[in-house]
């Protein structure tokens, strides 16, 4: 049965009489349910402030809206569990949908700024609480409903999956019967915290419920916006500036325009555009553009080379102050009065590109008026992906009706920049006056990317005569994220550029002094959030560091840590795990274990890496990898497994092998033949244990990235004795320093 969009909620007399009675559940921002069905939403909608999360169909659907994107980590099944599981909804009959749009700013996740956007591992321990009252919400009204039917005290009626039950008469009504009933009790009291169902009692929360997304991209029927097909749709590809900031100067598009099936040629920003019938006469006919650029933009001055010694001398220029993210104690005064007995390392950390398998696209269908469109895009923000519509059309966000695909891949790819993809296809389908999809081939998706910043980091600490580390510093020299994809946040973040700094602030461990700085230079490039974010550099130098300073206390790396987490139970449980897990300190013969504490923001993990490493050539193989996890709890605990495994993956490819190098502002790289990243045939034994701390959940899309990088790197020094700080290890990295 067709249903309402749930940003939309309007039923006109047909539909409603051809639908069969679609109850809807309003829940409103404080948790309380008004009941709207038929063509009372219409009239109801507009005057009431409301988050319609529940649709129940005459024959007992349940339509659950979630307001996460779906990029792989399993949101449009987890998020619609949390509230089927206080619903006490039967899961086969449930049926999600993706929320699209939040006009009213109904829908979003208070971890991201109350907008619909996807990131930082945000939207179970966002939208948990919200959508456990939904369910228990849902369920009071159902009960109430059917006592009024029954005329007995709704605390006699209690419910059974799909079902309400007076268990005195026997008498029992499907969801799909009560939201036929002739009156809907609305007005019920406010669910408690004593009214939701103790986690002992779950039966779908924690079980082995499959993942909704994937039966659809297993067979091939998924539907990412690069499969986005519309009715008179043509194809835009697009010529950019071979360095951002640069325009064309002079367009000579005879050859282009003469390709049979070109539509127009039309330079738009810093892009020419090519519109074509088909995608690849659209990509033949920009190949044969011949474009002079302005040249004339100062990011021509970046260069890898010299940047990244650059940003190292400044970080050891303790006169160039920062701004600080986190202090505790006085550490700048400790390490100052301590001269020479400060312990120092620097670890630097390059460059990298999303790798995502869907290049970025975009669909747009712009009305004949110019000022409406519809649009199909992957993001993972809806409502920066609105906000991106509504200025390129300069109009109002009521004349944009999106569509939130799936994607192939996020990692950050796919929040602030998205627009870029969407903008370009609204402003060639008003031109063109047809549906255009923009397309970039991986080419173009890697030349023009939003690289994670390449930040140098110099730590000093500081052991007294025990060898109690009493004093840290961990100083960050790079660009802000913040000032260039968003800067509205960054306008009004004091200076604290939470991508870049975040995981500085080590809260597990016991630590008196502690001060994390960030001293802010000018970008050299794009540069945006990478999968583990600031935990995904900051954890590779921090746990590196902490083994240097064990080796310098004349401690075992373990002991020396256990010491550290002595505040922290649930940062000991994870450590403990893990070393029971990888029966640490016994490898195979000729390679070595790795040990890295690492947490992301609420999770708290643990790795051990055994590797290998070939002394001629400078290559290290990682064999085996072990991760123990907490997240809390677990909403679905095979897919959390799973988003472990491939945060690993993740992490040793950027840890081993991922770098993007720029020359005169130009990307180098091109395609996966010299962007290289981890290969099937590479990914070592996963290992991964989930540690319930009993904790309100919390994300894991990204806890296997921080603990990678550090663990190989302790690896190869208890293999070899050397170490590695600047990240990733590439062989030839790896033979200079076992030769130094």
């Amino acid at each position: 049965m067709a249903t309402t969009p749930f940003a939309e909620m309007k039923v006109s007399r047909r539909n409603f009489l051809r639908g069969g009675a679609m109850l809807t559940l309003l829940v409103t921002a404080g948790g309380v349910i008004n009941v709207v069905r038929g063509e009372a939403i219409a009239q109801q909608l507009p005057e009431i402030p409301v988050n319609a999360w529940v649709k129940i169909s005459a024959a007992g659907e349940v339509v659950i809206g979630f307001g996460s994107t779906e990029m792989g980590q399993g949101v449009m099944t987890s998020l619609p569990i949390i509230l089927a599981e206080e619903m006490d909804a039967d899961w086969s009959k449930v049926r999600v949908e993706q929320i699209n749009t939040d006009p009213n700013k109904l829908y979003g996740n208070p971890k991201t700024g109350g907008i619909l956007f996807t990131a930082g591992s945000s939207s179970v321990e966002g939208y948990f609480e919200i959508m456990r009252r939904a369910g228990a919400n849902a369920r009071r009204i159902l009960i109430y409903s059917a006592a009024k039917a029954w005329d007995v005290v709704p605390t006699s009626v209690t419910t059974e999956p799909g079902y309400v039950v007076h268990s005195a008469s026997g008498r029992r009504l499907s969801f799909g019967e009560v939201a036929m009933l002739p009156e809907i009790v609305s007005n019920v009291p406010e669910v408690r915290d004593s009214d939701l169902k103790p986690r002992s009692a779950y039966r779908l929360i924690g079980s082995g419920i499959e993942r909704l997304d994937i039966p659809d991209k297993t067979r091939g029927a998924a539907i990412y916006s690069i499969d986005v097909k519309v009715e008179g749709m043509v194809y835009a590809s697009t010529l950019e500036a071979p360095v951002e900031g640069e325009r064309p100067v002079t367009i000579d598009d005879k050859a282009a325009k003469a390709v049979p099936g070109v539509i127009a040629v039309m330079p738009v920003d810093d892009a020419v555009a090519v519109v074509a019938e088909h995608w690849d006469i659209a990509v033949k006919a920009r190949d044969l553009l011949v474009v002079e650029w302005s040249g004339d933009s100062p990011f021509r001055t970046a260069n890898s080379e010299t940047d990244r010694a650059d940003v190292i001398e400044k970080s050891s220029d303790l006169k160039i102050s920062g701004t600080a993210w986190a202090e505790r104690g006085d550490a700048a005064g400790v390490l100052a009065a301590a001269g020479s007995k400060v312990i120092e390392a620097d670890y630097f950390t390059e460059h990298t590109y999303h790798a995502q398998m869907e290049p970025l696209a975009a669909v747009a269908a712009v009305d004949a008026d110019g000022k409406g469109a519809e649009a199909w895009i992957g993001t993972q923000s809806q409502s920066l992906s609105l906000l991106a519509a509504v200025q390129a059309l300069e109009t109002t966000p009521d004349r944009i009706r999106m569509n939130a695909t799936l994607m192939g891949g996020g990692f950050g790819r796919r929040t602030f920049f998205a627009r870029v993809q969407l903008r370009l296809a609204l402003i060639l389908s008003r031109e063109v006056k047809r549906p255009v999809k923009v397309m970039w081939t991986r080419e173009d998706d890697v030349k023009n990317g939003w690289f994670r910043p390449a930040p140098a980091q110099r730590m000093r600490a500081l052991l007294d005569e025990n060898g109690n580390l009493v004093a840290w510093h961990h100083r960050i020299v790079g660009p802000s994220i913040l000032e260039f994809a968003a800067p509205q946040r960054w306008a009004t973040a004091k200076g604290k550029d939470i991508l870049v700094m975040e995981g500085t602030e080590i809260v597990d461990y016991s630590i008196p002094n502690l001060l994390a700085e960030h001293v802010l230079i000018p970008r050299k490039t794009r540069v945006s959030a990478w999968r583990g974010i600031g935990w995904g550099h900051n954890c590779f130098a921090s746990e590196c560091f902490i083994d240097e300073l064990a080796e310098a206390a004349n401690a075992d790396p373990v002991e020396f840590r256990r010491r550290l987490l002595k505040g922290s139970p649930r940062g000991l449980a994870v450590l403990e795990a893990v070393l029971a897990m990888s029966n640490y300190c016994k490898p195979e013969a000729g390679r070595a274990h790795g040990l890295s504490f690492a947490g992301y923001k609420s999770t708290l993990g643990a790795g051990v890496a055994e590797v290998s490493v070939n002394q001629e050539t400078g290559e290290i193989r990682v064999h085996k990898f072990w991760a123990a996890v907490d997240p809390g709890f677990a909403i679905q605990p095979k897919n959390l497994e799973a988003q472990v495994e491939g945060g690993i993956i993740f992490g040793l490819s950027g840890a081993l092998k991922e770098r993007i190098e720029i020359v005169n502002g130009e990307v180098q790289q091109n395609n996966f033949y010299d962007y290289d990243i981890m290969r099937i045939n590479e990914i070592p034994e996963i290992h991964v244990q989930i540690v319930e701390s009993g904790a309100a959940p919390s994300g894991a899309g990204e806890i296997g990235v921080p603990m990678t990088g550090g663990a190989v790197a302790n690896a190869v020094w208890a293999l070899t004795g050397k170490r590695l700080r600047h990240m990733p290890f590439t062989p030839e990295r790896v033979k200079q320093v076992l030769t130094q």
